[in-house]
């Protein structure tokens, strides 16, 4: 069990979301991956689920590498940047499955920028 401890480990948290996905679907071996990955695919199937799981891995690496905060802000950043208006960022967020405490730190943020203006 270590070694494939040690193997999911190395995948880091692309790895632990496979693994719940396999394990949510109820299969075994190779037809629970194929499984796992077509779900985290959705529409796009299998190598759309090889894509999010890619996605998770820069996601991650970036939230060690800079926290949470930085990453956050400078994602809104952009958003303005791109010609988002702070309602029309706040109005998604909100329409998000997150929690109230994350949409209440998201809609602090925007706050500031826009006393800012």
């Amino acid at each position: 069990m270590d070694r494939i401890v040690d193997k999911i480990a190395a995948l880091g948290v692309p790895g632990l979301v496979l693994l719940v996905a396999m394990a949510v679907t109820g299969w075994a071996g190779a037809a629970a991956i194929t499984a796992a990955l077509a779900m985290l695919g959705g529409p796009f199937g299998m190598l759309g689920g090889i894509a999010v799981l890619g996605i998770l891995a820069l996601i991650s690496q970036g939230l060690t590498e800079y926290g949470f905060e930085k990453i956050f802000q400078a994602v809104v950043d952009e958003l303005r940047r791109q010609g988002k208006s702070i309602y029309d960022i706040e109005r998604e967020v909100l329409s998000y499955p997150i929690s109230q405490d994350l949409k209440l730190k998201i809609k602090n943020y925007l706050q500031e920028i826009d006393e800012k203006k």
